[in-house]
């Protein structure tokens, strides 16, 4: 079974509320509907009933059962500008500015995650990353001991010697450009959480990546991942984790058992930590592009979940990010 079959799975023994900002888009309205007929969530659409009435129709989609709710006239929209003025007031928010906020349906989507009201949030159909991403850290923040907000992507590869049977989380590949030792070493210990949670990976094994093995070259870039992973054993001492080195020695048993003798992780890492965002983002693309794999995106760090999409997203993108969320 695939990575995204098993959390699919997951999904359906225990249904969770996932609210769609835009819910008047036609893919997101599509993939409601599927969401709902495929047992895997309870979808809640954000919109003005008529336009999300309309994107159904486009779309051929029966949306009966689902429910919509329209932040502009919602019986919730005092409470929730009442609640979002007392989390932001220190940082200047009026209590014009909060009412006007909680009638943005992102915003509104963020309040009901906030508040209980849903139990997770996906956009980015028609939104750009920092348009969810703001206000989930303006309002949710990250969970406790967390430092930063950062990503993972699950790499469900063809050769399925790699990883765990196949399964690779990479970290992180979309939101910290360029992060600190500390930062680094937060994503390691959220992406192995990532893993062993999210993906059911019984032992996540994490190797923090670098073009030095085990002080094999000289350079600034190598030390700050020496520190990461200095910082990471003192935040979680139990887990298995290990670096610098590269990404044979972290993959291959042979390269790894060569380059870094006595590693609990190298040569077999299910986790692979990058030093920056180019690298993370080159290769996740690499992988799926040149090496086949399926990929899937998940935030991590936040309080609670919220995942963003790409705006190329389809129908069946946002179904997975749905349930990834739940």
């Amino acid at each position: 079974m695939s990575v995204i079959e098993r959390i699919k799975e997951k999904a359906r023994r225990d249904l969770k509320r996932i609210v769609l900002p835009e819910g008047d888009e036609p893919r997101t309205v599509a993939a409601a509907a599927a969401v709902r007929d495929g047992g895997l969530a309870r979808p809640i659409l954000l919109g003005d009933a008529k336009a999300v009435a309309a994107a159904a129709r486009e779309q051929g989609a029966d949306i009966g059962g689902i429910d919509i709710v329209d932040p502009a006239n919602s019986p919730k929209a005092a409470e929730y500008a009442a609640a979002l003025y007392e989390l932001r007031r220190a940082k200047g928010v009026s209590e014009e500015e909060a009412a006007r906020l909680a009638a943005d349906p992102m915003y509104y989507g963020i309040m009901m995650v906030k508040l209980g009201d849903a139990d997770g949030l996906v956009s980015g159909a028609v939104h750009t990353t920092g348009d969810m991403l703001r206000p989930a850290l303006q309002i949710i923040k990250t969970r406790p001991g967390m430092k930063v907000v950062s990503s993972s992507f699950l790499m469900d590869c063809p050769n399925k010697a790699l990883g765990d049977d196949g399964l690779l989380v990479y970290a992180d590949c979309v939101v910290v450009p360029c992060p600190t030792a500390e930062e680094l070493a937060h994503i390691a210990v959220a992406a192995a959480d990532t893993a062993r949670t999210l993906c059911g990976v019984a032992e996540p094994r994490v190797a923090l990546l670098s073009f030095s093995t085990k002080g094999s070259a000289k350079h600034a870039l190598v030390e700050k991942v020496q520190q990461a992973v200095e910082i990471a054993h003192a935040l979680a001492p139990e887990l298995l984790l290990d670096g610098e080195m590269q990404l044979d020695a972290a993959l291959i048993p042979e390269i790894g058992a060569s380059k870094a003798k006595g590693s609990p992780v190298a040569g077999r890492a299910n986790v692979l930590v990058f030093p920056d965002l180019q690298a993370g983002n080159i290769g996740y693309k690499i992988t799926q592009r040149i090496g086949g794999a399926e990929c899937f995106a998940v935030l991590q760090g936040l309080a609670k979940p919220c995942n963003d999409l790409s705006r190329g997203c389809s129908v069946e993108d946002i179904v997975n990010t749905v349930c990834i969320t739940a």
